[in-house]
């Protein structure tokens, strides 16, 4: 690919087989300051990127001779570090969600208001900016394969703007993973406000989120703004998601289609540049099926899917995490750190903690004030580790305890037995499982099947 050179002015890729639109689009990004090349099929798009470097790409979704996903898709395949953003026919969500989960930064509706492009247009040019101090070493720790994959998904949702649908278990780092897309994206400089959803009384949520005028309702002594406004540039992370209530869902829905916000009391509408990460550890599709979530509220907000493994699948990722809580549990007390007894770093391994991470500093904590300050042993962590009498395979089949040993055979089973079927073909054996290659090769490596 090319290069990017020292240039006095960023350049832009417009793609539109409508000449008057293209023409508009030009002069505003002109007007921006902003080189501008023009092309008017995906064939013409395609040479243009690979002839020279773009700080940005617009493009239509329909062309002549194929469709704006296969320019996006065109930029993925050979690493080219262009935002691009996607110009969809109004009301098309299937399309803005297709683009986003294809790798554009964003997506714009027909008609194009200007207002919003120059908006977008700021926030591509500023993907540049370094991650603040809070990076991976500091919030996701390890070096297993789970990890790796987490942490690999969440650069590339930095620099995208698509909505984030976070899961995992509780105590897994959700907050943490979404914090750290925030701290590595072009909205760093801008707020990172966190809500949990399930903590706001139902009668004050549409005045938290929202924010309401003066004299709105009893007590309403003064203007007073929601968590969009204060996320306004920055990102709006909503923890448990699944707890909304269903009314409050409709008006979520509509914010999130026409980025504006109507504050209580309010006759007019404000707009907001919010980016949203959700989260919750919950089943949000069975969610749905059961009722208590609204599908269209979930299209919108799952349009790219973080899992954050559990504790008991990061190997010994384990240790690494609790020496640095424990450190950090030590420093805060004025404290130096004491050891773990080879003893001790064993139960840590063989302990499942469904509590993830939350439980683990919870254990720490109790651990550092029952040690003697110099090596926290078994009777310090007090772990009920379950006993194994014999090697993994001497388990009777029909044994299902622990049962995160009985699910990995079962998946070891499942996966061998698609291996053979496909001659050892991992990405034969990917699709007969319903899984992508990548999380095929993880779960492998996890189960230690070469």
């Amino acid at each position: 690919m090319a290069r990017k050179s020292a240039k006095t002015a960023r350049r832009a890729l417009v793609v539109d087989d409508e000449v008057d639109l293209a023409d508009l689009l030009e002069l505003t990004l002109l007007r921006m300051g902003l080189e501008v090349d023009k092309a008017h099929c995906v064939e013409e798009a395609c040479a243009c990127l690979d002839a020279r470097d773009y700080d940005l790409c617009l493009t239509d979704m329909r062309m002549p001779d194929g469709e704006g996903l296969e320019i996006v898709r065109h930029i993925q395949n050979k690493g080219l570090d262009v935002p691009t953003a996607v110009i969809t026919a109004y009301g098309s969500t299937q399309n803005a969600v297709s683009a986003l989960k294809a790798g554009a930064f964003d997506y714009l509706a027909k008609p194009v208001s200007l207002e919003q492009l120059r908006t977008l247009v700021k926030s591509a040019l500023r993907l540049d900016v370094p991650a603040t101090q809070e990076d991976a070493e500091r919030l996701l720790l390890g070096q297993s394969a789970a990890i790796k994959l987490a942490l690999e998904l969440i650069d590339k949702l930095a620099r995208s703007q698509a909505p984030v649908y976070i899961t995992g278990e509780s105590g897994s780092g959700k907050e943490r993973a979404a914090r750290l897309i925030h701290g590595k994206s072009n909205r760093s400089g801008k707020l990172f406000v966190a809500v949990n959803c399930g903590a706001i009384p139902e009668n004050l949520m549409e005045s938290e989120f929202f924010g309401y005028r003066k004299g709105a309702f009893t007590g309403a002594n003064e203007d007073r703004d929601g968590f969009f406004q204060a996320a306004h540039g920055g990102t709006l992370f909503l923890d448990e998601v699944a707890d909304l209530p269903l009314a409050m869902q409709v008006k979520l829905l509509r914010v999130i289609q026409e980025r504006k916000v109507r504050k209580v009391g309010a006759t007019g509408e404000e707009e907001i540049d919010v980016r949203i990460i959700s989260a919750t550890h919950r089943n949000l599709a069975k969610c749905v099926e059961a009722g208590t979530f609204r599908q269209d509220l979930f299209y919108r907000l799952n349009v790219i899917e973080l899992r954050m493994p559990p504790l008991r699948e990061m190997g010994e990722d384990i240790l690494i995490i609790a020496r640095q809580v424990l450190s950090r549990l030590a420093n805060r007390q004025g404290l130096v750190a004491p050891q773990f007894s080879a003893e001790a770093e064993l139960a840590l391994q063989r302990y499942a903690f469904p509590g993830n991470v939350r439980e683990l500093e919870n254990v720490l904590e109790r651990a550092l004030a029952l040690s003697d300050g110099v090596c926290i042993t078994p009777d310090d962590l007090q772990l009920v580790v379950p006993e194994r009498d014999g090697p993994e395979g001497e388990h009777e089949p029909g044994d299902k305890y622990p049962l995160q040993d009985y699910l990995d055979r079962v998946e070891k089973v499942a996966i061998m037995e698609a291996l053979e079927k496909t001659r050892f073909n991992r990405t034969q054996a990917a699709r007969i499982l319903g899984v992508t290659f990548r999380s095929m090769r993880y779960r492998m490596e996890r189960l230690g099947i070469q």
